[in-house]
């Protein structure tokens, strides 16, 4: 008992210095990285978040209004600007349609293979494309998009705002040589920073980066470098455009009444409803033009001019919308509307952003889904006003019908609450949010406005290898080692080459006198070197990848993927010293003989402790001993044996048997001493 003890004691200090190193290893590598990373991409993408502000009033100030006399009404954060005109109603379809061909040709010409645009494009790399974004892009887009909404499109500035950042962080990243999964982390960053700065929203607009991704996920490793990120875009766009809310005239709105949660239970469903019908008519619209014998350039050519065709009947259904959205708040000025247009406005603003957007011009399609659902709001307040209990004033439901259309259909709820909150400078109307956009959520189902999307982290492609062996986890590098031939740090490049040839292998590594890793070597890279005769530290790659030999497969097979490496050096203790390397075959046989050897993962303890189900090997050095002199790993308990379909719980003189199948209570650290111990190597 006495040790038993002691080895308790030694497994309770070993886990506690392992927790110490890793939150070291966070505190030192993760946080700091996050900064630095973090501050470098909310700085780029702040900095060109104003160019393209400055670039869309631009375009809007000398297309849509100088050539059509339209000048779209500006929200309280925009300059609150009052709507004027049309006065050359005939000229916006021309307007529009030239604006979409000139969009088209742009973003075509400099990113010819596009399939998609701003956020959807970003969500598609990040799953399928290793975070990377074409550099092309951001030019692409930033002119693309001043284009499209400047001539009177029906898009959002977030999604080019979007695809901008997430286009700034993935360069940066790939420019600074990170790792794929630092890559597409800073990819989200930058659609976060994107957004935060465009909205004047950063804790809405990192949780709307992290959560667009998936349908029922969201992606937690990025959370805080978006966060950074976006803090950092919005100070610097703030201190250009100021930091008032987008939406003013909303801090008297509040939630007083529960007997109003019924009618903001109905307008949940209406908001479903539309969503449902914003996502089927985009695609619809997309398919449309994917049918059109045009090239993609010349495409929204014909979507500009049926937008511009709307809009010389109902201006308020083209542009971004968001000043309407603002004169819907107020009571007297939801009735300067005739019923009839306010009716028709929610369906005829996702039918001009869908045909903008679907046609192939570049921009969002956040701004269109949000301006329809307020303008819902508005003619929900204006159809049932004098019904019991209903609220007084439509603002409440304006900005509630803006969080629920799109927080259905892009499956972020919970970005769009805080986005929304923080747009409009009043949180108090979380709760009925909370029924309506519930509603609105449910109802939409699977039905999603970014096509990209998958279900969950488990089916995305950047953490297929996390998700795809859950026994995996159960099993240690040390299991899948094949040999790597070593070539002492002294040694020439003929030498190495010599060896290397002698072992049949394109790879190698550099080790010290002590067995310890210096680097990796490859065939292609030694060929390479100008003399034979030099030693070959020099064209060594540094020993940062190397896995430990501890490491479960499932991560040594992400760090694969993240590494972008088909093999990595595996090392044991704190001095590095090799053991060989693994690759992807490896571990795939390593899986193989563990479901031959029935070995099965049980749920376990905790994070360091797991639980495992073997069976005794024939020719295990378990067999035959008694569970006292087993001399298990340190911190192994054997909580159950099972022979001949009857389990107990052993004691000190139990003898284990060939075939007995054992569950056993497993440190992280002494996997792969007990595989060996209990089914041989």
């Amino acid at each position: 008992m006495r040790g038993v003890g002691m080895r308790s004691a030694r497994w309770r200090r070993r886990t506690r210095g392992r927790l110490r190193r890793r939150l070291t290893g966070f505190t030192a590598l993760e946080l700091v990285r996050a900064l630095w990373l973090g501050a470098i991409v909310g700085l780029a993408a702040g900095a060109v978040a104003i160019l393209f502000f400055e670039l869309l009033e631009f375009s809007t100030r000398h297309l849509l209004t100088g050539l059509t006399g339209y000048a779209p009404p500006e929200a309280f954060g925009e300059g609150g600007g009052e709507a004027e005109g049309p006065t050359r109603r005939w000229a916006l379809p021309l307007v529009a349609g030239l604006g979409g061909l000139a969009s088209g040709v742009v973003f075509f010409l400099l990113v010819p293979t596009a399939r998609t645009h701003g956020m959807d494009e970003a969500i598609d790399a990040f799953h399928r494309q290793g975070g990377r974004l074409p550099w092309r892009g951001i030019p692409a887009m930033l002119l693309g998009s001043v284009l499209t909404i400047g001539s009177g499109g029906a898009a959002g500035a977030e999604g080019p705002a979007a695809g901008i950042g997430s286009g700034l962080g993935s360069t940066i990243a790939a420019r600074l040589g990170l790792s794929a999964a630092d890559r597409r982390r800073a990819l989200v960053a930058g659609m976060g920073a994107g957004m935060g700065a465009v909205f004047r929203a950063p804790l809405g607009g990192a949780m709307m980066a992290v959560e667009s991704l998936y349908r029922h996920d969201f992606e937690a490793d990025a959370v805080v470098l978006s966060l950074i990120s976006s803090i950092v875009a919005f100070a610097v766009f703030g201190a250009w455009a100021g930091y008032d809310p987008i939406f003013g005239g909303t801090a008297g709105f509040s939630f007083t009444n529960a007997g109003e949660l019924p009618y903001y239970l109905a307008l949940g469903v209406a908001c479903g409803l539309l969503g449902i019908l914003y996502a089927h008519g985009l695609e619809g619209v997309r398919a449309f033009f994917r049918r059109v014998t045009l090239p993609p350039w010349a495409k929204p050519a014909i979507g500009g001019l049926l937008v511009g065709a709307v809009g010389m009947a109902a201006p308020e259904a083209i542009h971004i919308g968001y000043g309407w959205v603002q004169r819907l708040l107020r009571p007297e000025q939801v009735t300067d509307f005739s019923f009839w247009l306010l009716a028709a406005l929610p369906v005829l603003r996702i039918a001009t952003a869908a045909l903008t957007v679907g046609s192939g011009a570049a921009g969002g399609v956040f701004a269109p889904g949000m301006v329809a659902g307020g303008m819902l709001g508005a003619l929900f307040w204006r159809l049932f006003q004098d019904l019991p209990g209903f609220p007084d004033e439509p603002g409440p439901l304006v900005v509630i019908g803006m969080i629920a259309v799109f927080g259905s259909i892009a499956h972020a709820p919970l970005a769009m609450m805080l986005m929304v909150g923080e747009m409009t400078g009043n949180l108090s109307l979380l709760a009925p949010a909370m029924v309506t956009v519930a509603v609105a959520t449910l109802l939409t189902g699977n039905v999603t406005i970014f096509r990209s999307q998958v279900a969950t982290r488990a089916e995305s492609a950047a953490h297929r290898h996390r998700f795809a062996f859950p026994l995996l986890d159960a099993l240690p590098a040390q299991r899948a080692i094949v040999p790597l031939p070593a070539v002492p740090a002294g040694a020439t490049v003929a030498q190495a080459l010599a060896a290397l040839d002698a072992a049949s292998s394109a790879r190698g590594a550099v080790v010290d006198a002590g067995g310890r890793l210096v680097g990796d070597l490859s065939v292609e890279a030694l060929r390479a070197a100008p003399d034979a005769g030099a030693t070959v530290t020099p064209l060594a790659g540094g020993p940062h990848a190397a896995l430990p030999a501890d490491t479960p497969l499932d991560e040594a097979l992400d760090r694969l993927a993240g590494h972008e490496r088909r093999w990595l050096p595996v090392v044991e203790g704190a001095d590095g010293r090799l053991l060989g390397a693994i690759d992807g075959r490896a571990v795939v046989r390593a899986w193989r003989r563990a479901v031959r050897e029935q070995v099965r993962p049980l749920s376990p303890v905790d994070e360091e402790v797991g639980t495992l189900e073997l069976s005794v090997a024939a020719d295990a050095p378990a067999r035959g001993r008694t569970l006292a002199e087993a001399e298990l790993p340190p911190g192994v308990r054997v909580l159950t044996v099972e022979r001949a379909g009857r389990a107990f719980a052993p004691a000190g003189d139990t003898v284990l048997r060939t075939g007995d199948r054992l569950t056993l209570a497993v440190p992280r650290g002494a996997r792969a001493a007990t595989l060996a111990f209990i089914l041989g190597e």
